[in-house]
């Protein structure tokens, strides 16, 4: 079922070789387990797409590509899951990981007080600037908050890919046993 799911609504390896964008990669992107629906694929793809969405700026898909390539797993899912982050969840996302990074840092140096950012979408334009200059301004906490929920993150959805692929696989062939017996 899960593979019907994702087959449906992912381009096929065609499509997405046969993109202009994706022309620049030509041969490596003919590996056909950066296609292959399974758990290993899935599960690091998650992974891949999890802390590569927490990459600064538009850099989040080529960042998942880019990681999901030599490691080998599907860069469909991989893309597909750097879409948590967007306009409405990358400031609480990047709040929680200034709060995470300024844990893992230590509470001990005093912190000046800086004021969450808020998007004007009547200038979208100066309102990246401001974010831009809101992000820097967060410093060494933010960055290692950074890595340390991507990894984090990754870590999370690896775990539960796997363990719900798993619990997919035991419960079809619990279903499938009483079916079976109920024929004979």
């Amino acid at each position: 079922m899960l593979r019907k799911f994702f087959r449906k609504y992912l381009p096929s390896a065609d499509e997405v070789r046969g993109n202009r964008v994706a022309a620049p990669f030509g041969r490596l992107l003919h590996d056909p387990n950066l296609w292959h629906l399974n758990r290993d694929s899935v599960a690091g793809a998650v992974a891949i797409g999890f802390f590569a969405g927490l990459v600064p700026g538009p850099l989040q898909m080529l960042t998942a590509l880019l990681l999901a390539i030599p490691l080998r797993r599907n860069v469909p899912v991989a893309l597909l899951m750097t879409l948590y982050t967007n306009p409405l969840t990358i400031v609480p996302l990047y709040l929680l990981a200034y709060a995470y990074g300024s844990l893992l840092l230590g509470g001990g140096h005093a912190r000046p007080r800086i004021e969450p950012f808020e998007m004007d979408w009547g200038h979208v334009f100066d309102s990246l600037l401001r974010l831009a200059e809101w992000t820097l301004a967060l410093g060494k906490p933010l960055a290692v908050g950074l890595v340390a929920l991507g990894l984090t993150l990754a870590v999370l959805g690896y775990f539960a890919v796997r363990l719900g692929w798993r619990a997919y696989v035991v419960l079809a062939w619990r279903a499938r046993r009483r079916r079976r017996a109920q024929k004979r």
